[in-house]
């Protein structure tokens, strides 16, 4: 049997200290503040949904404000549609989106207890649930099939960057009702923090710069997620590590790759991450373009290591901005942990 220890300090905190900072906060926030406020504390929470509300404000009130989001240009994805069609790819650019690999990557870990060696992890990333219900569906096919220990989420639940995230949560709980044994969670800069009661309420704990300790046959493997590190910033891999043991094995979920050096200074031995989409549209021989991300190109997708820290980035499970792919077909991950 697994037995999943959380760190159970909390801080009394008024709900009063997060809610003074939201301008008109909807009718059912403070309940959803106060459960939140416990775990992560007013600093966190305050700074999260004010980044988010000034975000929403951006993208709706200003003129020309998507124009830093390509996630969320109307025009970007009638001109990526078009290109496509003018050479006659679309299509097939489409299909690619729906065609789900299951790719196995074997994950040393340095100093994995023995216990843990052959645990396999299902890693799924960058669903974008709301994109295409296509695309949704195909995913959860797919992991239907798959045979693994506990499964982990890294971010990007949500289509775009900002607005609705019912349908997200919908799309979620299709893939959610094929899912099996624990299932950790990080966010990603597509998503606000007011999904994680509707994520939490299906089984999916979410880690908001936590950790967890997983026990088999008497051995202990410390999991940290943080938030997330590309838009928002709101990360924290000292309170992620707060609770684990200086000589543990700890194992990061980060949404992005772009703290990988401080990942590895910080003493994690794995690091599983998405956010690239592995450039999705990518030249013949799955060369990226672009992967929107502040890390070297080898970063971008697969497996990697980094002073002593192996880490995996996923190309994602979805699809963003446009539902086409080329090049770079979509994945889900399956980590056989091995002693490095």
């Amino acid at each position: 049997m697994w037995r999943l220890e959380r760190d159970n300090r909390r801080q009394a905190f008024s709900i009063r200290a997060v809610s003074a900072t939201m301008s008109n906060p909807e009718p059912d926030l403070p309940a959803v503040l106060e459960a939140l406020l416990w775990r992560i504390g007013p600093v966190h929470l305050r700074q999260r949904l004010g980044l988010e509300e000034a975000h929403e404000v951006f993208c709706f009130d200003r003129p020309g404000a998507h124009f830093f989001y390509p996630e969320n240009w109307y025009s970007v994805q009638g001109f990526i549609r078009h290109s496509l069609r003018l050479v006659g790819l679309y299509g097939r650019a489409q299909r690619n989106a729906r065609t789900i690999r299951i790719v196995g990557n074997a994950l040393e870990v340095p100093g994995l207890p023995r216990a843990f060696a052959g645990l396999r992890i299902l890693h799924l990333s960058d669903l974008h649930t709301d994109l295409d219900p296509r695309i949704t569906q195909a995913i959860a096919e797919q992991v239907r099939e798959v045979d693994y220990d506990l499964c982990v989420l890294t971010g990007d639940y949500r289509a775009r960057t900002y607005g609705p995230f019912e349908p997200a949560l919908k799309g979620l709980e299709a893939i959610r009702l094929q899912l099996k044994g624990p299932i950790y969670a990080v966010l990603g800069n597509h998503d606000t923090i007011r999904l994680v009661p509707g994520m939490e309420a299906m089984g999916i704990q979410v880690l908001l710069n936590e950790s967890v300790a997983i026990e088999r046959d008497g051995a202990t493997l410390q999991l940290a997620g943080i938030d997330d590190a590309h838009y928002y910033q709101v990360h924290n891999l000292q309170q992620a590590a707060a609770a684990i043991p200086p000589d543990a094995c700890a194992l990061l979920l980060s949404h992005t790759p772009e703290v990988y050096r401080h990942a590895a200074r910080a003493g994690f031995r794995a690091m599983l991450c998405g956010h690239t989409h592995g450039g999705q549209i990518c030249l013949p021989g799955g060369h990226a373009i672009t992967w929107d991300a502040r890390c070297p190109r080898r970063l971008a997708g697969g497996p990697w290591s980094y002073a002593g820290m192996s880490g995996y980035t996923s190309v994602g499970s979805g699809s963003s901005v446009v539902n086409a792919r080329l090049n770079c077909l979509p994945e889900i991950t399956v980590h056989t942990l091995l002693c490095a």
